[in-house]
């Protein structure tokens, strides 16, 4: 049985991000990777990122921040390649939707590629909904839903 743990990233451990900041130039396109920002975000006092990891290999990570007390957003979710199927990607999700519950916001956007149907059925699995298409949102030739998932106010 595989030992499977969701940690919160210590911005100072380098060699973690720059394993996130690897999976993340090797999984989205350059246009679409944070990579480069990847430090710079890492330092806003409102993000955070989760990563997952498999008998200690780094498989995948989630990044969320909240820009206003009224919502936060998730901004990546991505897991490796042979690691997908399994689960991996919602415990990512379910744990940035509780760690986002915890600041008291009523809602999380996210944007995912139309065409990227395992990740817009988990969104939709668990309560996201499409508020609207944005075209061209990554780049002239694809375009994104903006989704949402709205907590209850009590």
């Amino acid at each position: 049985m595989a030992n499977v743990a969701i940690i919160e990233l210590d911005r100072n451990c380098a060699k973690t991000v720059e394993e996130i900041v690897k999976l993340e130039r090797k999984i989205f396109p350059k246009h679409e990777s944070l990579a480069s920002f990847f430090h710079d975000e890492l330092k806003k006092k409102n993000s955070r990122l989760l990563y997952l990891q498999v008998d200690g290999e780094l498989a995948g990570y989630v990044m969320y921040s909240w820009p206003s007390s009224l919502y936060a957003s998730i901004t990546k979710l991505a897991v490796k390649e042979q690691w997908r199927k399994q689960g991996h990607g919602e415990a990512l999700l379910k744990a940035a939707i509780q760690k986002c519950r915890t600041r008291k916001v009523s809602r999380i956007m996210l944007h995912v590629d139309p065409l990227r149907t395992p990740a817009l059925n988990l969104y939709k699995k668990h309560g996201f909904q499409v508020d609207s298409l944005i075209e061209g949102y990554y780049s002239s030739d694809r375009n994104a839903y903006r989704m949402y998932l709205d907590f209850d106010s009590n």
